[in-house]
């Protein structure tokens, strides 16, 4: 059977949802990893990293089995899901790599103000820094962060600011997030094509007269 045939669909289908799960299983292995290990202790970053692995692995369990028996209503689910996650990724990978260092700084300021204390200081120990950014703006919350950091350098006063630390190399990890997620959408508009083209073919083992 010629590649653009029923039973090339679906293989390349379920290809592509076991591709998903494994995926989503190893978000959520990592995230686990990283909780046992000590490595993040924040329920909430566990919890998100948790919950998209979940979201992925059940979107592909749908996709997988509405492709393995030609299931109409499921397929329309998993492509309208999977177009939705399509646009959402495909904007923030866009963000990502159009993100300059205003932008950056903005950023960690807004996410290291909703962190936990506990989060904070992990992150100051495992990066030997001290403090987000030493602005005017964020004067007293660096004062009070300094005054707790239990991160090693603070006994012979060479810290630097976390801040600095993870604007250095932010640059080239928005690059890389943006082009993995900009990679990762795009298999996911060939998940929506697949499903639409595999949808819309006849099963050659079912009743011929039959319409799908």
């Amino acid at each position: 059977m010629v590649c653009g045939g029923f039973t090339c669909s679906k293989n390349a289908l379920c290809s592509l949802n076991v591709v998903y799960m494994l995926v989503g299983l190893l978000l959520i292995g990592v995230a686990a990893w990283g909780k046992g290990f000590g490595l993040v202790s924040s329920i909430h970053i566990i919890g998100g990293v948790i919950a998209v692995g979940v979201f992925l692995l059940l979107i592909a369990i749908v996709g997988l089995i509405g492709a393995m028996h030609h299931h109409q209503v499921m397929l329309f689910f998993y492509m309208v899901i999977l177009f939705v996650v399509f646009l959402f990724q495909f904007g923030v990978s866009c963000s990502c790599l159009a993100m300059n260092r205003g932008q950056q700084e903005a950023l960690l300021n807004s996410t290291w103000s909703i962190l936990e204390n506990k989060t904070k200081t992990d992150l100051e120990s495992q990066l030997n820094c001290c403090g987000l950014l030493n602005t005017s703006a964020n004067q007293q919350q660096f004062e009070r962060d300094v005054k707790y950091c239990p991160a090693a350098c603070t006994k012979n006063h060479t810290c630097f600011t976390c801040g600095d630390m993870m604007l250095h190399h932010a640059s080239e990890a928005l690059k890389i997030l943006g082009g993995v997620g900009l990679f990762f959408s795009f298999t996911e508009i060939l998940g929506v094509w697949l499903a639409v083209r595999y949808r819309n073919q006849k099963d050659p083992r079912a009743n011929p007269s039959a319409f799908l």
